[in-house]
């Protein structure tokens, strides 16, 4: 039974409804549309015919499509075991009595503990494999695939799957299963033509409901969110929760666009509020033969790259934020072997546009290790080509000391890298200043810089101790832009700071 102020919940919900409905229909129905000033949402705006495109839209393309390619997708529970924080295993004797003294069950408790968890995927191959994303069967000790109607568990198909393939960086694996029979696999279509507004359907097992259809349009394209370093994420409206991750975006003609992968809830919930992301289809197929051997392997270019802000532009004098700024070139890479150097803005690679600093590693990840591509870079403003070699991306840290004293005008106060610190920051053979603090709302603070960086740069001249570094930094007037090249851990970046007008 419903108590009162659920019921009188429910009347409010259902009065407004009431109240929608009759406000909807009376304006829809009138031949003229309301009276006065005419809205683009009158009877006279929408045609007749348009109404029944969207009626055979509605009620023949959605439908067909969640007939054709229900059956091909389908639910993936997985089990794994973990080691109980509460009650651990102890080899010490007096741990031993404090845990059997303190906790009585202690010697019965288990020590392990099953963790479940639920997702989906699609059948990409008649004979048993299946894609679904790499976060879905992470760690599992046991993955249960499950085919047909979840709503009647007298119709629905169990097998036991093994992971042949699952790349973290793009979220991607490959499960196999061996089925009793031929099941229908869904064809994949080319994400690269997904039009903005364009029509998507997503089928998948949101929160255990399995089999559950939405439909939606795609809502941008490329979107860059931060879960790893080939985000180029299709965004969509249609939608997507807990559960769905691993299962399919289909596009009119039924083709797998995506896979459904992650939902941006805003911090007030764990559903959807209209926001969901999939990987787009050809990322896929990029690395797929690849993943069947078990392992991906990417091209590898060498260099630590950063984006061009207003404020690089202003202090490199550039006329455009276009390409990929070179922070650093890797020892014994591709890219040192070529030639190419530090402060070298990449504009080109293998003869496509470098827009920004996302696309190149992208760019450079989707070609075979071995490959000769054409580089071309700006170096002082001259066009230069390189010839690069390109090797294999290798498999995949940052330390920071303490307090300020007294700040110059960046806001910065800094000391000699000395034998000891540079050891300690692993920075032997470096030449430069060590910033020891940064002042709250200081130019440099504001820009970036941290407790730890090694400044070697100012303006492009080197930095050998405190005094070539005041001396460079104190040529900048107010107003201007200091560019400093910072070592930070394993790379350098460039990095500008504004000085304020006085």
């Amino acid at each position: 039974m419903f108590n009162r102020s659920r019921r009188k919940q429910l009347m409010v919900i259902g009065a407004t409804l009431f109240m929608g409905g009759a406000v909807f229909g009376y304006y829809f129905a009138r031949p003229q549309g309301f009276t006065g000033n005419q809205s683009p949402f009158s009877a006279r705006a929408l045609a007749p015919e348009a109404m029944a495109q969207s009626k055979e839209i509605t009620n023949g393309v959605f439908t067909k499509i969640a007939k054709d390619s229900m059956s091909s997708v389908v639910n993936i529970s997985t089990k794994q075991k973990v080691k109980s924080r509460m009650f651990p295993d102890v080899d010490d004797e007096r741990t031993r009595e404090f845990y059997e003294r303190f906790f009585p069950g202690y010697k019965d408790a288990p020590r392990e503990q099953v963790r479940q968890s639920l997702g989906s995927g699609f059948l990409v191959e008649d004979d048993g494999y299946i894609l679904t994303n790499s976060h879905v069967i992470d760690q599992a000790d046991e993955i249960i695939v499950t085919f047909g109607d979840g709503h009647d568990a007298t119709n629905s198909k169990e097998y036991s799957a093994k992971i042949v393939g699952q790349d973290p960086k793009t979220d991607i694996a490959i499960i196999k299963i061996t089925p009793d029979k031929k099941i229908p696999s869904l064809k994949m279509g080319d994400s690269n033509k997904l039009q903005i507004a364009e029509w998507v359907m997503a089928i998948g097992n949101p929160f255990g409901f399995a089999q559950s259809v939405t439909v939606g349009v795609v809502s941008a394209k490329g979107r860059v969110i931060g879960a790893g370093p080939y985000d180029e994420f299709i965004q969509t409206d249609a939608s997507i929760n807990p559960g769905n991750s691993g299962g399919p975006l289909l596009n009119l003609n039924g083709e797998v666009v995506g896979i459904n992968s992650a939902i941006f809830t805003g911090g007030n919930s764990q559903g959807n509020i209209g926001i969901g992301f999939a990987i787009p289809i050809n990322a896929v197929k990029s690395i797929y033969e690849d993943l069947k051997k078990g392992k991906v392997t990417r091209g590898w270019l060498g260099v630590m790259i950063q984006k061009i802000t207003p404020e690089l532009m202003n202090a490199m004098g550039l006329k455009t934020s276009k390409g990929a700024l070179v922070g650093d070139v890797q020892d014994n890479s591709p890219a040192l072997k070529a030639g190419v150097k530090r402060g070298d803005i990449i504009t080109e690679f293998n003869g496509l546009e470098v827009g920004s600093s996302e696309q190149l590693p992208k760019m450079v990840a989707s070609i075979k290790p071995g490959t000769k591509v054409k580089v071309k870079a700006l170096r002082d403003g001259v066009e230069k080509t390189f010839t690069v070699s390109l090797g294999e991306l290798p498999d995949d840290a940052q330390e920071k000391p303490s307090a300020p004293s007294s700040e110059d005008s960046l806001g910065l106060s800094v000391e000699k890298l000395s034998d000891e610190v540079a050891k300690q920051l692993n920075a032997q053979g470096v030449s430069g200043v060590v910033v020891r603090g940064v002042l709250p709302n200081s130019p440099a603070g504001n820009a970036g810089i941290q407790t730890g960086d090694i400044i070697t740069e100012v303006n492009k001249t080197p930095v050998k101790d405190v005094a070539s570094y005041a001396s460079a930094a104190g040529k900048s007037k107010p107003g201007e832009t200091v560019l400093l090249l910072v070592k930070r851990g394993k790379t350098t970046v460039f990095i500008a700071v504004k000085l304020p007008v006085k």
